[in-house]
């Protein structure tokens, strides 16, 4: 099945931004959020993804980012499915998931409604990867990242939301390594 966003430039800097089907608020548990950067995490020591950039919200992940094998769609996928199986099965053994029947039955309906998944699908396909080249780009993109939080009304200071990289640019220590930009 073709996607109309692609990654072009495989060897370059990618902002992309991939939610929950039906923008299910998912991340509202520390549990999943800290999966997501465990993986992140895994993906960064282990199959040569430099992470610059990353947030997670209760919907969806931003994420800058380069694969050094210059393989970018499968680094991703990797990790999407990974979290997929790994978030499903905690939902599943999580006896204290008021929404687990609902959560679990929401990502069967939208694993029925596409062709290429076989059981339940937690992530939309699309990525919407944009290459990041120029400085003004990059700029632009780590500052939106940064700001979702604040414009969303979580917090006052991006370096205040724990799930993102915006602590580490602001001279803290975040909850993932990053490979910092400049």
């Amino acid at each position: 099945m073709s996607r109309k966003y692609k990654f072009l430039d495989k060897e370059g800097l990618h902002f992309v931004s991939f939610a929950t089907v039906y923008w299910i608020d998912l991340f509202v548990r520390d549990e999943y959020f800290q999966a997501v950067v465990e993986s992140m995490d895994y993906c960064r020591k282990n199959k040569g993804m430099e992470i610059y950039c990353w947030c997670i919200m209760p919907s969806h992940v931003h994420l800058i980012f380069r694969a050094v094998d210059g393989n970018p769609e499968v680094l991703l996928g990797r990790l999407k499915e990974f979290t997929s199986k790994q978030l499903q099965k905690m939902i599943t053994e999580n006896v204290q998931e008021s929404r687990r029947e609902w959560l679990l039955w929401m990502f069967e309906q939208a694993g029925k409604k596409s062709s290429n998944v076989k059981g339940r699908q937690l992530w939309q396909h699309h990525n919407k990867p944009i290459g990041l080249w120029s400085p003004e780009v990059i700029d632009q993109k780590v500052e939106y990242i940064h700001q979702n939080p604040v414009v969303a009304g979580f917090v006052n200071e991006p370096e205040h939301w724990r799930y993102s990289s915006a602590m580490d640019y602001a001279g803290s220590k975040g909850l993932l390594e990053i490979d910092f930009i400049g």
